[in-house]
């Protein structure tokens, strides 16, 4: 038997052929969301810092199907823009945790001796500490904004993708297609970049989209509080935190729909990372 065919296939084709209509519905949903916010410039039909004062608080209508808030504002147009900021910093923090979490755990998984034991107690350390409360330290050292919000939660997700990375690794130092590398002297960076790695992606993808959404939950409710973007920036958790006045006064619409789209947004991200979850679990299985 030759050695190409005692190798495993590779890539995510073998866990996302055949998704279930839920899946693709969501996968649906998500491509348009983006798309609506790439493209948001061109889509919105107004300047969603525009303020009009003689429209405060009106209802959806042909001019503003969604409505608009306390400043006379357009909601879809808030909402469109919105998801810039708020899927850009989701989607930062996820491939930044990605990359240092796949290295990191690469070399704890590998390594039997000191290294790979000292990186074991720095990933247990790192997850004592929950992605948001290390946002809010970080945002009361360096400021409000984004920038510090993304840094510390990549920080805070990175173990989660190296602990899973480390325990894939030393699984797979044990397959016989590693060994019979080994034994034809392949060098071990070849080994564990070239063939071990691609192993790992779709496991560490199905994580990593798992990851956006809680991500997303936890930017909007730091800009919720007013630790995150800061307004004019449309973001959807700072349009809900914009909202709270007129929550009061009995106008729930400015709240409720980038509230909406959060809910929509975190489900079905869940719902792909999860489809590509159990795909893989009845792949190994």
């Amino acid at each position: 038997m030759t050695l190409s065919m005692t190798l495993p296939q590779t890539g995510f084709r073998r866990y996302t052929s055949a998704l279930s209509l839920t899946a693709w519905i969501a996968v649906i949903v998500t491509a348009v969301v983006v798309l609506v916010s790439v493209l948001a410039p061109s889509l919105a039909p107004y300047d969603p810092d525009y303020v009009d004062l003689d429209n405060v608080l009106a209802g959806p209508s042909a001019q503003h199907l969604l409505g608009t808030d306390a400043l006379g504002r357009d909601l879809l147009s808030r909402l469109m823009f919105g998801g810039r900021t708020s899927l850009l910093g989701p989607t930062l923090v996820v491939l930044g945790s990605a990359v240092l979490g796949l290295l990191l755990g690469l070399a704890a998984g590998w390594s039997d001796g000191w290294l790979g034991k000292i990186l074991g107690r720095v990933f247990d350390i790192l997850f004592a500490f929950p992605a948001l409360l290390v946002s809010m330290l970080a945002v009361a050292l360096f400021g409000k904004g984004l920038v510090a919000p993304i840094i510390a939660m990549t920080i805070a997700y990175v173990p989660y993708v190296a602990r899973l990375t480390q325990g894939l690794v030393a699984s797979e130092r044990a397959r016989p297609y590693v060994q019979a590398y080994r034994v034809l002297g392949f060098r071990t960076p070849w080994v564990v970049l070239g063939r071990v790695l691609p192993n790992l992606i779709p496991t560490v993808g199905a994580q990593s989209a798992l990851n956006f959404g809680y991500v997303l939950a936890d930017l909007a409710a730091l800009s919720f509080i007013g630790l995150g973007v800061q307004p004019p920036t449309s973001d959807w958790g700072a349009m809900i935190e914009e909202s709270r006045g007129a929550l009061l006064g009995g106008y729930i619409l400015p709240a409720f729909w980038p509230a909406l789209v959060v809910v929509i947004v975190v489900v079905a991200v869940n719902v792909i990372g999860e489809e590509i979850s159990d795909r893989i679990g009845g792949k190994l299985s």
